[in-house]
């Protein structure tokens, strides 16, 4: 039996629609095949940790990592007006370990004019799976993991 292509979804998760967002995102991927690690559903929530601020810190950064290590690819939800700060750690160090790297962005701001992400968050991604404004994401990545694989 072949082993699931593990994916990591880093994004925003801090409040109700971006938690829906990821869960949506989730679904799509994990209907494709995918094993996907969802730090909202398969991780640690800070406030139902017990100890210091420095172990709950340690608990979740190496939960997270780990995770990160278990996977073969991670997908990052690009959207903000910054994308959320620890994503990008997740998506540095996934990089850094040589995972594959996608984004997801359906926030049409850019960072400056002619640059639609950071340099150092775009140096990271294999692919960037870019969303119009009048497009739904599940559906454009549903109708791209038909024919592509991550």
């Amino acid at each position: 039996m072949t082993r699931k292509t593990r994916v990591y979804l880093a994004g925003p998760l801090f409040n109700a629609a971006e938690k829906d967002y990821n869960l949506k995102i989730t679904d799509v991927l994990e209907k494709h095949g995918y094993e996907v690690f969802l730090p909202q559903r398969d991780g640690f929530e800070a406030a139902a940790l017990n100890g210091s601020q420095a172990q709950i810190v340690r608990q979740i950064f190496a939960k997270d990592t780990a995770e990160v290590d278990n996977a073969d690819v991670v997908v990052m939800v690009l959207d903000g007006r910054v994308p959320d700060d620890g994503a990008c750690v997740e998506l540095g160090y996934a990089f850094a370990k040589g995972k594959r790297c996608y984004g997801i962005k359906t926030d049409t701001r850019a960072i400056q004019t002619g640059l639609e992400l950071n340099p150092l968050i775009a140096g990271c991604l294999r692919g960037l799976l870019r969303v119009g404004p009048n497009e739904d994401a599940c559906e454009v990545l549903d109708v791209y993991l038909q024919v592509n694989n991550l």
